[in-house]
């Protein structure tokens, strides 16, 4: 769970830094009040939907990654059940 925790904030985080990067940029290049405002708002929504993205994307593959850790696991117990089966029958073979 924690991991989904660290994962929240990015989109909120990539929107700021995007915005930051905006106000900057347009303060240099002396645009006027409302192409500012423009620009970051604009900048700031398309981030933020990126950001999103990015985390549901990231929460997919983490599912498909416990899916099949679990699959693995219960192969791998699967597996040794059956061997310790095989190795009892041996021994009560063995011993008749």
């Amino acid at each position: 769970m924690e991991e989904t925790d660290k994962k929240k904030y990015l989109p909120v985080i990539m929107m700021l830094l995007g915005g930051l990067i905006t106000v900057v940029v347009t303060f240099i290049q002396s645009f006027s009040i409302l192409a500012k405002l423009a620009s970051l708002i604009a900048v700031m929504a398309v981030m933020y939907f990126v950001g999103t993205l990015i985390v549901v994307v990231l929460r997919h593959f983490d599912k498909v990654n416990k899916e099949k850790e679990e699959a693995e696991r219960k192969a791998k117990e699967e597996e040794e059940s059956i061997a310790l089966a095989t190795d009892g029958n041996v021994e009560e073979k063995e011993e008749v």
